[in-house]
């Protein structure tokens, strides 16, 4: 004779199982590898400097 089985939880384990090969695949498709991270970094750090360089002094004195 054959096991039972709760259809109910079967279903669901289905779909945990399901959506956990899809964030696999996710994880393979949209990972960024370390070097990417650190040229990512270091060109938005470049950008940062680039736009404090050109900033104006809008610094105002309290004082007249």
């Amino acid at each position: 004779m054959a096991d039972l089985i709760n259809l109910r939880n079967a279903c669901k384990q289905k779909t945990r199982l399901d959506k956990e090969h899809q964030a696999e695949a996710n994880r393979i498709k949209f990972a960024k590898t370390k070097a990417k991270k650190q040229k990512s970094a270091m060109e938005k750090s470049r950008l940062e400097r680039k736009l404090d360089d050109h900033k104006r002094g809008l610094q105002v004195n309290s004082q007249p």
